[in-house]
Parts: C-alpha cells; structure tokens; sequence
C-alpha cells in the first residue's frame, strides 16, 4: 500500500531520512530549534502558541530520555549540508494489547520547506521504518482547525476518533482531538 494517494510534488531541497540518529547536544539544539520554529508558523506540535527555546528544549530532553529508555525512535530529515530538516518520533507501547503499532508524533518539516512535498516524504520513511520495525499499524492525533485531518488522510490514514473540544489552545480557544489510524498490511 502506497501511503499518500496523491502525487507527490518533487522537493525541492533534497532531504534524507535516518532512523536513530546519534543524540547530540548539536542535534538536540536543532531539534529545539526546529520545533521552536514550527510551533512559532502555526505548527500544532504540541504548544498552543509562540514559544521560546527555553520553553521547548525541556520537551526535547523528554524525548531524548525516552529515546535512551527505547520508548521512542527519531526519524530526522537532513539536508544535503547535514542540517535537521523534519521529524516524526515513533512511540512503542508497552501494553501488550497494543504493541502491534507505534505512536507517531511530533511530525515537523522546516517551515522554509512546507508546502514542498517534504511531508508526504517524511510520513513515506516512517510508514517504510515501521513495517521494517514489524509494526502493523500506526495512529496519531493531530489539532482539529488546522486542516491536518485532511492532510493525513490524503497520505492514508483514515480518522477513527474525535474528542470535541479535546484540546485547549487557549482559555476560550478549544480544538477536537482527531486521532488517525494507518494499517500496514
């Protein structure tokens, strides 16, 4: 199965996926600054508004650590001159009802590269990166009212659960919770 249905438009910066990267202070200094970029151009990446570094690098040392204890796999885009590009982490379950998918989350493309078929292509590499992990499906959430739902399902992943209201951005700003679901087999 294909994983995004529509054409893909051809990036435009040549951008090369690696799964488990070394965890640097250099790498997780791009990754703060990455997701402080993202979230900073409207990037639903987990803050409901503008962010600072210090107010995002507690959130990638979270992940390192879950990436140390095997709770997580990175998937970093890089570009041609070695610079992170885009991400999607791969959470695993524990439970043992659930280990047969992994949590994708934090699903980040340089702003100065949306919009250039880099999304399709990091979502392409996680979906060939689970199926060589053995995972037979995956499922994430996303923001509703930013379009993302459409987005995802365009790439396959079909909706299957919506929290109205799940999500605060704000005291009078609430946004559903969509959760997305993309068998593997």
């Amino acid at each position: 199965m294909e994983l995004c249905t529509k054409p893909r438009p051809e990036p435009t910066t040549a951008v090369d996926f690696r799964l488990d990267p070394e965890l640097t202070a250099g790498l997780l200094d791009e990754l703060t600054r990455l997701w402080t970029d993202v979230s900073n151009t409207g990037g639903a990446v987990g803050f409901p508004g503008r962010v600072t570094y210090d107010e995002v690098r507690p959130e990638t040392d979270r992940y390192a650590r879950t990436v140390a204890e095997g709770r997580h796999r990175l998937l970093a885009g890089f570009d041609g001159a070695g610079r992170l590009r885009a991400t999607a982490f791969l959470g695993f379950n524990t439970h043992r009802l659930q280990d047969h998918f992994a949590w994708v989350t934090t699903v980040m493309v340089d702003p100065a590269l949306q919009g250039g078929g880099h999304g399709r292509a990091l979502l392409a590499a996680v979906e060939e990166h689970a199926r060589a992990l053995g995972l037979e499906a995956l499922k994430l959430t996303c923001r509703g009212g930013t379009g993302l739902e459409h987005f995802y399902a365009s790439c396959g992943y079909q909706e299957v659960g919506r929290v109205p209201g799940g999500l605060r951005v704000s005291a009078d700003d609430y946004r559903d919770d969509i959760m997305m679901w993309l068998p593997l087999h």
